[in-house]
């Protein structure tokens, strides 16, 4: 634009020039003052140097505009190419992850009974890493891989696993098909739980005995928004391999797969439908049917059906509350012999808890209380299940709403002799990026 107005004026500039020029040069060659003819012939030859101006500045001016459009086109170029080029994919991949670190000192109650199984270590229970990336805006994947106890491998207290792969296309803004390996939607920890989202240093045993957290199956299903608040999960997946002998029969924890050299599944259907309307409000209930809960490697057709339910509450003034009931429900047991004395498996707890910031340190404190009752194999040889009862209270620290801090005491019974009852303190640290 400057360069535009310098070549304007300068033309403005002879224009001015070369018509006083011819005027002097009429003066001073006339002796009288020049005839209205001659003054005629004057402005005839000043009109044609102006028309000859105007025609040279809108043929600069056009050329000024092309040399304008031509940078344009060239600075956009520029962009587009660097856009291409440079920083696509990694604007469509993420990485997250967590980690928690956990110190246990735990006194067993019943030594007497198959041994003292007291328990003093620490151990890095888990690292985990995610790794998402979205092809599309309608397309994604996300991955969940994860070693355990620090170490794995032959004679190791480890193991690497990939708890999550999977693959999630938009039918449109409510509903969405997910196929791959995914966490099954029961409960509240299975499908959240990352330690800086819960009380507790290790997860509660309703949650690992009974549903059993964490569990994931490959499979394909729906999920998505029927209303607004409510939202819904639909899969159709592999399932357990309960046992029907041994120590573990009928544990639904010593049924799962991980989807490792699993030959012959018995496949399984999940559904949930849950309620967030309410700020700070999750209500949800969820159920599984399968038809045959101990695989297909066997002569035993053990069909189970587990129902869930679920409320967790966090108000704005601090306070929270968390509430779960699960149920398994078997058919056939009579076939398992005598060493199983029930055909139903069921747990629940209820966990108040408050969280507040103190203002002497940073970040925010939370006390809690948890409640439970479970069943579970009492550990004794050729034993059956007992009911336990598990009493644990503590507190977590957050310096950072994605950094924990966290102590709790339990203290465990039963209603019948039990190999492990263990009382004691824990301690842990754990982050969520």
């Amino acid at each position: 634009m400057m360069k535009k107005n310098k070549i304007i004026s300068s033309l403005l500039a002879q224009t001015l020039v070369l018509t006083l020029g011819i005027g002097l040069t009429r003066i001073v060659q006339a002796e009288a003052p020049p005839s209205a003819e001659e003054m005629w012939k004057i402005i005839q030859q000043q009109q044609l140097v102006i028309e000859q101006l105007q025609s040279q500045i809108l043929q600069n001016n056009q050329k000024v505009e092309e040399v304008a459009v031509t940078v344009e086109d060239a600075v956009e170029a520029v962009e587009v190419a660097q856009t291409s080029s440079g920083s696509t994919w990694a604007d469509k991949t993420t990485v997250g992850g967590y980690g928690e670190l956990h110190y246990n000192n735990l006194s067993d109650d019943n030594p007497s009974i198959g041994g003292d199984d007291s328990r003093d270590r620490v151990d890095f229970h888990r690292f985990v890493l995610y790794f998402s990336h979205s092809f599309t805006d309608s397309i994604r994947f996300f991955s969940e891989f994860e070693l355990e106890h620090s170490l794995a491998g032959d004679d190791k207290p480890g193991e690497i696993e990939l708890e999550q792969a999977w693959l999630e296309l938009d039918i449109n803004n409510q509903h969405h098909v997910r196929a791959g390996l995914d966490i099954l939607p029961i409960g509240l920890v299975s499908f959240t739980h990352e330690p800086n989202t819960f009380y507790g240093v290790e997860r509660n045993t309703v949650e690992a005995e009974i549903i059993p957290s964490t569990w994931w199956e490959a499979g394909i299903g729906l999920n998505g928004e029927v209303a607004p608040g409510w939202n819904y999960d639909l899969i159709a997946h592999s399932g357990l391999a309960i046992p029907t002998s041994g120590s573990s029969t009928l544990r639904p924890r010593s049924g799962r797969r991980k989807v490792a050299e699993f030959d012959d599944p018995g496949f399984a259907t999940t559904g949930r439908l849950r309620y967030t309307g309410i700020p700070g409000l999750e209500v949800g209930i969820s159920g599984q049917y399968q038809a045959d809960a101990s695989g297909k490697g066997d002569d035993i057709d053990l069909s189970a059906t587990l129902l869930e339910g679920q409320v967790d509450y966090k108000h704005s003034s601090g306070f929270g509350l968390r509430a779960l009931y699960a149920r398994w429900d078997f058919d056939n047991t009579d076939q398992l012999g005598t060493s199983v004395n029930q055909d139903d498996l069921a747990g629940w707890y209820v966990e108040p808890a408050f969280r507040f910031a103190p203002g002497t340190i940073p970040g925010e404190i939370g006390l809690f209380a948890r409640y439970s009752q479970y069943d579970a194999r009492d550990g004794i040889t050729g034993g059956n299940f007992v009911e336990y009862d598990s009493w644990v209270v503590g507190a977590n620290w957050w310096p950072h709403n994605q950094v924990v801090f966290k102590f709790d005491y339990q203290n465990e019974s039963a209603d019948s002799p039990a190999d492990t009852l263990r009382d004691g303190f824990n301690l842990g640290l754990g982050y969520q990026f």
